[in-house]
């Protein structure tokens, strides 16, 4: 304990993590936060081992010194689960940087020094994080395309704000799977505001959705190309794509599947009969051989010879496939992984309205 309270007093940074008789709990010496001849208060923390990653927890206590004796009484304890340590530890800086301005209002708190950020206790993916949502608000997009910055800069920002919306889309789709979302509506807001997911061809989508008078898709997306429509049509994701028959040792489709298939199957009919040459009321959404894609289902715990029957049985269609949400997710990311990587894309995707 002295130790310790020598070492703070030096304003040294050395933090003593001792074992304790339970093997998955560590603990650290108590850390004076304030003292005086009647009151003290201390931070005591703990480092909890889990299976996958080590936790800290902290508890705050409050002692009285009663006026007969220097024995301290335990008065008051607020304990913090781990999270909301980590949250106490990741707003106090900013906070404290906060009081050192003479002025009410609001700061973005990154500390500058000869014009250079100072990152060293900050987490560099948040930081990017948040960067790049204050450089997204409209005001501040429009003040990219001045002078001041040039249109390189601006062009490599604008850039790096959209990869990082497409990042958030894919882990927004992965969350609603993992939580176990069936209900269609979710997917069809998700896929109506990023039509780019099924491939770099699409990157708009149109807001009509009759293709006739008793005929609704659940999307029409454009080729950048070519401009013709094709077809996306989305099933609940705990729908079952694929049975498999013992006696002929063979998978066919199921039947929600077959009956999606029938269905886009007439919405092609109907689609290239009333658009061959635009929609009376959009003469813009024009079919030309358009293709339909069917989202269903998850294969998830999927054997090898599921995965390629499926394969096999898309090939044996004309104008139809059916994907399930996991090749989706993987469409998503495996583009949003690329572009990462690949920064000589970066130019020419400026230039496309994705």
């Amino acid at each position: 304990m002295e130790k310790a309270m020598t070492e703070q007093r030096q304003g040294t940074s050395v933090i003593a993590r001792n074992a304790s008789q339970n093997e998955n709990v560590d603990y650290i010496d108590p850390i004076i936060l304030s003292e005086n001849s009647k009151t003290k208060v201390v931070l005591r923390g703990w480092y909890i081992h889990h299976s996958d990653y080590v936790e800290f927890k902290a508890k705050i206590q409050t002692y009285d010194k009663p006026q007969l004796g220097w024995l301290e009484v335990e008065n008051k304890t607020i304990n913090l689960s781990g999270k909301a340590t980590a949250r106490l530890a990741a707003e106090l800086p900013k906070l404290l940087a906060v009081a050192k301005e003479d002025e009410a209002g609001e700061y973005l708190t990154i500390k500058l020094s000869d014009g250079t950020a100072n990152l060293d206790q900050l987490d560099p993916e948040k930081v990017v994080a948040g960067l790049l949502g204050v450089l997204n608000q409209e005001a501040v997009a429009e003040h990219l395309s001045g002078k001041e910055l040039g249109p390189e800069l601006a062009k490599a920002l604008r850039y790096s704000v959209r990869l990082t919306e497409m990042k958030t889309a894919m882990l927004e789709l992965r969350g609603l799977l993992e939580d176990g979302v069936n209900e269609e509506r979710h997917y069809q807001a998700w896929c109506e505001k990023y039509p780019w997911a099924f491939g770099n061809q699409f990157v708009i989508n149109d807001s009509i959705r009759d293709i006739g008078i008793h005929d609704q898709v659940d999307i029409l997306v454009p080729r950048i190309m070519a401009g013709f429509r094709d077809i996306v049509e989305l099933k609940r994701p705990d729908m079952e794509i694929l049975k498999y028959d013992r006696n002929h040792r063979d998978y066919f489709f199921s039947r929600e599947a077959s009956m999606a298939i029938g269905q886009c199957h007439r919405y092609l009919d109907k689609f290239s009969e009333a658009a061959r040459h635009g929609l009376d009321d959009a003469t813009h959404v024009v079919a030309y051989h358009p293709e339909a894609t069917i989202v269903m289902g998850r294969m998830t715990g999927w054997a090898d010879e599921q995965a390629k029957a499926l394969h096999g049985l898309n090939s044996r269609l004309s104008g139809i496939r059916i994907i399930t949400y996991d090749h989706l997710l993987a469409q998503g990311e495996s583009l949003v992984n690329y572009l990462s990587q690949d920064s000589s894309v970066s130019e020419g995707l400026n230039e496309c309205p994705f």
